[in-house]
Order: C-alpha cells, then sequence, then structure tokens
C-alpha cells in the first residue's frame, strides 16, 4: 500500500492545523514541522507522499529545503507555498525540484485540490514505471535511462533536476517531433496558464548547459521558432 503520510512545514501555528485538519479530514496522514532543519530530517527519515513547504521560514528557508532535499535524491513531490506572488520565486523554486507552487492565501479546496492532482500524477508516472521497467534511449552521445532516471553524455554520467528529467524524457520519447511549449508545460508541470511558457524556456536552457558540446549552437534540443521545442541529431562530422 502507498504512503498517505504527508509533511506540512510551515511557522505559523494557525496555518498547521488549518492545512492538517483539511488533510486529515481527507484521510491523509500528517507530519508538522516548523523549521527547516526539521523538514530535511523528516523527509530523510519518513516514507512521505507528499511534502507541503512554506517559502518563508526562519534559518533555512524553503528554498534551501527543497535543495537539499533534492540533493539528497529524496524523490517525495513536493509544493512550495509561498505568500510572494513572485513570478522569479515561482520558477526558481520550481527549478530547484518543487513539483507545484500554490500562494498564499489559498482556500483548503484549493489546496486539496493541487494535492490530489500531484499524488494522482506521481502514482501515474509509478505505474507506467512498472509497466516499462527498463527503457533505455540512446540519441548520439546522449544516453537517457528512463527506469533509473541517469542521463550520461560522452559517457559521463550528467545531474539533472527532477523536472530538467521530465523535460527531457518528453523530447527523448518523442525524438524527431515538435512538441509545442504548452504541451510541455501541461505534460511537466501540469499548468495551463498564459505567460508560464517561460518555465520551459528557462528549463530548456538549463539542459542545453547540460549536454550540448555549444549551447548556442544545440546539436540536441533544437527551438521551432514561435512553436516549441524538439530533439534530434545528425552526426556532421
Amino acid at each position: 500500500m502507498s504512503s498517505r503520510k504527508i509533511l506540512v512545514v510551515d511557522d505559523e501555528e494557525s496555518i498547521l492545523k488549518l492545512i492538517t485538519f483539511n488533510l486529515e479530514k481527507a484521510g491523509y496522514e500528517t507530519l508538522t514541522a516548523t523549521d527547516g532543519e526539521k523538514a530535511v530530517e523528516i523527509a530523510a527519515t519518513q516514507k512521505l507522499a507528499l511534502i507541503i513547504l512554506d517559502l518563508m521560514l526562519p534559518g533555512m528557508d524553503g528554498m534551501d529545503v527543497c535543495k537539499s532535499i533534492r540533493q539528497n535524491k529524496i524523490k517525495v513531490p513536493i509544493i512550495m507555498a509561498s505568500a510572494k506572488d513572485d513570478e522569479f520565486d515561482k520558477v526558481l523554486g520550481l527549478e530547484l525540484g518543487a513539483d507545484d507552487y500554490i500562494t498564499k492565501p489559498f482556500s483548503p479546496r484549493e489546496l486539496m485540490a493541487r494535492v490530489k492532482a500531484v499524488l494522482r500524477r506521481t502514482s501515474e508516472a509509478s505505474m507506467e514505471k512498472e509497466e516499462n521497467p527498463e527503457e533505455i534511449i540512446s540519441i548520439g552521445d546522449l544516453i537517457v535511462n528512463i527506469s533509473t532516471y541517469e542521463v550520461t553524455f560522452h559517457n559521463q554520467l550528467i545531474e539533472l533536476t527532477p523536472k530538467e528529467f521530465e523535460l527531457l524524457k518528453v523530447l527523448v520519447t518523442n525524438k524527431g517531433r515538435v512538441i509545442s511549449r504548452d504541451h510541455l508545460l501541461n505534460t511537466v508541470w501540469n499548468y495551463d496558464f498564459v505567460g508560464d511558457t517561460r518555465i520551459v524556456d528557462v528549463h530548456v536552457s538549463h539542459l542545453r548547459e547540460k549536454i550540448e558540446e555549444d549551447p548556442k549552437k544545440p546539436q540536441y534540443i533544437k527551438t521551432i521558432r514561435g512553436i516549441g521545442y524538439k530533439i534530434d541529431y545528425k552526426n556532421n562530422q
């Protein structure tokens, strides 16, 4: 049976009570932390289904918590919450490995909808992985192992964030096909908001820094002007 345990991280007692009340009413078990260090400790020692993580924490803030969890190879989904409706924070949070971002104040109904959506995507990804236990895609000097989440380039293991890997996976499994920014946004982030496609461009730029000989003259991830991207490779040597 999959874990139904959710960690809620916030330094405001009233918000902790509100979130845990609604989660427990929906049948989830909850753990709480009021600082970043405790959150990292719980994430490392407990089998969690999800973390709801406040951005503004005393000492170690939400960004550092998210970064630490991902550096420790813990793949638990994270919903980042913040009173700051700042697009930079949103993009940075997603870049560091958060799976969704919710702006305070939010209604319990909105929060529960996001919780269910993230858990559903995680469950579907897990089922897909079980159905396709070993899938290795090789394009030029780029090798992507779908089942182990490992990427090598020129025989060197490349460190990718969870979102960078998901983005690369969509591109390599559709080799040669043009994938629109909107499709990538909906598939990788499950967002459908006008203007947010720049998140895709940021991640593509970071991917190119890691898997291209010359990111300014990409040989793998090609930009299709006005539409999106495709992955292709032709050895010109």
